[in-house]
């Protein structure tokens, strides 16, 4: 498998991984449409227009309009409200001697205020006079026009209320029943102000859409922008404010009244007359009135001179309206974002990093939702922005849980995930006769080795590509989880024992394939273990952890016979299992205890028969087991570590050892200790210092101490192992190679170690009096001369019979150790031994 193909699984992991938080943003869309249905949302949504309002540039004073004002000072100085017809009738003469377009009268003259009525009916009557009144309607009454207007120049009140208050909505008409339709008081001064230069017409594409100049006046549905099942009788439209601040510019009726104007303002312009008092009550909420602290609402004559210039903007100017999307668009643009939230949610683990995702998030959010009601469209803010917000939290909620029970690299269950499946498979036996399921546990051999060669990247690709041929090859059925670094756990349902035999071949079949990784063939071999549940009369054992615990012994089992092997468990296994654990228990407590001893081989001179050394091999005096042989526990004190603290315990205490004899006996030559350094301690990197304090604190001469290691603990790192025995040497101490020959030692290497001697392995020995010049004293005699050759002495070990004694001495083999001289000995009888001085 190729890496291009490891990063494809790689992907297609992220997109699985992703799909739920895809499904999280759908499901939190509909439900928020479902609120929004209900209206759960329509109060937020109308806030958040009338922030955006508030953030929207102010425009300044429409030119075009020119508003007459009735303050709380015009009215006191009039001295009543509503003002007299005549005061109104003046206002209406002095006004048209400045030759206005337009005279938009914003009062109600259903009922004469006398005096001078007849004077204000026949201002009127002026063809560009536009008055207003009030339509009937279900919540009150209507206000009738001024009489003798014709309909050209009468329009109705336009203000439509949301069900906060707020004026956001333009009635431009409604269709009456039986009669034509009747138009706005802003649709009526402007058709007048407009009607030498355009006029509206049917959009001839969208049958309910208005056509007027370089305006498109599209009518607001039941449910358009945030609003939930709108009252949209009639032909409305957003209203887009100019300004919060000055939309015209303004006068008191008073000014007009003396004269006090300039006709600049008044000529060929829209003037409008109304109330600006608020004791009138003619005045409203709008967006503007959270920022207004004295006057926060806004006069009905300024509201229409707000409608009047949104619509001579759009129809002259070409200034956007308000749009809005449909319902459809709405549901994408609201899923978008929540799944936006679920997506950043999802692939950011850390909290700061994902906080500030979100938030940047939501800054973008606010920042496309600005600016496309900037350019005139209303999208729903507050849904998508809960679609985030809540997407988000719970997606990252989700993936704690997720991440709690997957493998974070490859996506599968972890143990917990997998232990609760097997637990579940386990329950679904009860009752059922023949329901057997089996677990494989599967530990990749040499990955360790890949991981150091090749780096953890490429580790990471292989344990992809593995997990991809085991997805392969299990059912849809069945459960694949990462429970360790390379070990692998494998749930199968409904299995026989031969069935799961064979699925660890296939699996084995299918990583015989070569894996493409770097530009490199690596080849993997796995170790299986096999635990079958469902078995009749299975009790305790019929607990998840004790069944993923019996694949995992049968898979060190496996491991133990060679690699790329598979083992059923059986009860044996798990008893050897129980006693191996207890073995480690016990060994870690022997030091404290002090229930290690040693026992000490001689090895002999052959040339003069005598005793030159003793061979140091360590014991265990179990207080319950009795003695253990070295075979059984040295290879669980190098597995768990605690060899080198026994290591040190035993060339101290071979040291000590010697140092007594050397004070009881006279000898000819110093005796020599020998002691084996394991892998472990010869990778210590204070070893040689340790060596030097254990010489000093016993006091032996380092020319005594003898220390042997075998061929593959140097061969592991040769450069480094030289290193390491050259220090060794600068201590005086003397160096040997123990079990030469079966090893994989260079020769070109032997040559640089500076080693004092080499031991013959026994095997070698065993087999020399069987021939008389076969390959095996070939092989020893290789051996001798090729040590005589580099300055070395040679010991033969395994020496059994007087055959082989004299066999070694006639190749010129230097000393020999073995049953024939002596077996191990505790230390009272190697000194009652060396006490009677033998010779052989």
């Amino acid at each position: 498998m190729s890496v291009a193909t490891g990063l494809n699984l790689s992907y297609q992991n992220r997109r699985v991984r992703i799909l739920p938080a895809m499904l999280a943003g759908a499901t939190v869309t509909l439900l928020s449409m479902g609120v929004r249905q209900l209206g759960g949302l329509q109060s937020l949504e109308l806030g958040s227009f009338d922030s955006l309002v508030r953030l929207q540039p102010d425009s300044g004073p429409d030119p075009r309009l020119l508003v007459v004002g009735i303050s709380e000072a015009d009215i006191q100085a009039l001295g009543r409200f509503p003002i007299s017809d005549g005061a109104i009738a003046q206002t209406l003469a002095k006004l048209q001697k400045y030759q206005p377009k337009v005279i938009g009268l914003d009062l109600y003259r259903d009922l004469p205020q006398a005096p001078g009525h007849e004077e204000l009916l026949a201002a009127l009557k002026a063809p560009n006079v536009v008055a207003i009144y009030k339509l009937n309607d279900s919540e009150s009454p209507g206000v009738p026009a001024p009489p003798g207007i014709p309909p050209a120049r009468l329009g109705f009140n336009d203000f439509v209320l949301d069900p906060d208050g707020v004026v956001r909505r333009n009635l431009l008409s409604v269709s009456q029943a039986q009669k034509n339709t009747a138009f706005s008081f802003s649709v009526q001064v402007a058709l007048l102000y407009l009607k030498d230069r355009v006029q509206p017409e049917n959009s001839p594409v969208h049958p309910h859409q208005i056509n007027w100049g370089k305006a498109e006046f599209l009518p607001l549905t039941a449910n358009s922008g945030g609003y939930a099942n709108l009252d949209a009788k009639g032909y409305q439209i957003l209203l887009k404010y100019r300004s919060g601040k000055e939309v015209a510019r303004q006068v008191s009726i008073r000014q007009v009244l003396k004269g006090e104007i300039d006709p600049s303002w008044v000529k060929d312009k829209i003037v409008l007359i109304g109330t600006t008092a608020p004791s009138s009550r003619d005045v409203f909420l709008t967006p503007y009135s959270p920022v207004k602290k004295q006057s926060p609402k806004m006069p009905g004559v300024l509201l229409h001179a707000q409608m009047l210039s949104q619509i001579l903007s759009a129809v002259l100017d070409g200034r956007s309206l308000f749009w809005v999307w449909p319902e459809w668009a709405e549901i994408l643009w609201n899923g978008a974002w929540a799944m936006v939230g679920g997506v950043l949610a999802w692939r950011i683990h850390h909290p700061a990093r994902a906080g500030l995702a979100g938030g940047a998030g939501l800054i973008g959010l606010l920042g496309i939702s600005y600016g496309i009601f900037t350019g005139g469209g209303w999208v729903p803010l507050v849904s998508p922005t809960l679609g985030l917000v809540v997407t988000g939290v719970g997606v990252s909620a989700y993936r704690k849980l997720y991440d709690a029970f997957h493998d974070s690299l490859t996506g599968l269950p972890n143990r917990d995930l997998f232990v609760d499946c097997l637990g579940r498979a386990i329950a679904n036996t009860r009752g059922r006769r023949s329901y057997l399921f089996a677990v494989l546990f599967l530990d990749l051999d040499r990955f360790k080795v890949i991981n150091d060669s090749l780096g953890h990247l490429v580790g990471d690709e292989l344990l992809m590509a593995v997990v991809l041929r085991l997805r392969a090859i299990i059912g849809p059925g069945d459960t694949v989880a990462r429970v360790g670094g390379d070990d692998f756990a494998i749930l199968v349902r409904n299995i026989d024992v031969d069935s799961a035999v064979d699925l660890a071949a296939r699996i084995h079949q299918a990583l015989i394939v070569p894996f493409e990784l770097k530009g490199q063939e690596v080849f993997v071999t796995a170790s299986i273990g096999i635990a079958l549940g469902g078995e009749p009369g299975a009790t305790v054992r019929e607990q998840p952890e004790h069944l993923l615990r019996d694949a995992h012994t049968a898979m060190y089992r496996a491991k133990a016979l060679g690699t790329g092997r598979y083992q059923v468990f059986n009860a044996s296994m798990h008893a050897l299992a129980v006693e191996r654990l207890q073995l480690e228990t016990d060994l870690r407590m022997a030091l404290k205890r002090q229930e290690f001893l040693l026992h000490y081989q001689p090895f002999v001179s052959l040339a003069s028969g005598r005793i030159i050394g003793f061979e140091a091999l360590v014991r265990w005096q179990h207080p319950l087991r009795g003695l253990i042989p070295p075979m059984k526990f040295i290879p669980v004190a190098e597995e768990t570590g605690a060899i080198v603290p026994l290591g040190e315990w035993v060339l101290e205490e071979a040291c000590r050892q010697l140092g007594l004899w050397e004070g009881m006996f006279d000898f000819d030559q110093p005796l020599i200790m020998s002691v084996n350094l394991s892998g472990k301690q010869f990778a210590q990197p204070d070893l040689v210092d340790r060596i030097q304090v254990i010489l000093e604190t016993t006091g032996l001469s380092p020319e005594s101490l003898k220390l042997e290691i075998t061929e593959s603990v140097v061969m592991d790192d040769v450069e480094s192992a030289i290193a390491v025995l050259k220090q060794m040497k600068g201590l005086n101490v003397k160096l040997g190679i123990d079990d030469f020959g079966t090893g994989y030692s260079s020769l070109s290497y032997l040559s640089r170690f500076p080693t004092d001697t080499l031991k013959v392995d026994k095997s070698f020995v065993g087999r020399m009096e069987l021939e008389s010049e076969g390959e095996n004293v070939a092989i020893v005699r290789t051996i001798v001369a090729l040590a005589h050759a580099l300055g070395m002495d040679v010991i033969a070990e395994g020496v059994e019979t007087a055959a082989q004694l004299a066999k070694l001495r006639s190749i010129g083999c230097e000393y020999g150790q073995g049953y024939f001289f002596a077996k191990p000995l505790p230390s009272e009888a190697a000194t009652a031994l060396m006490a009677s001085r033998p010779q052989w």
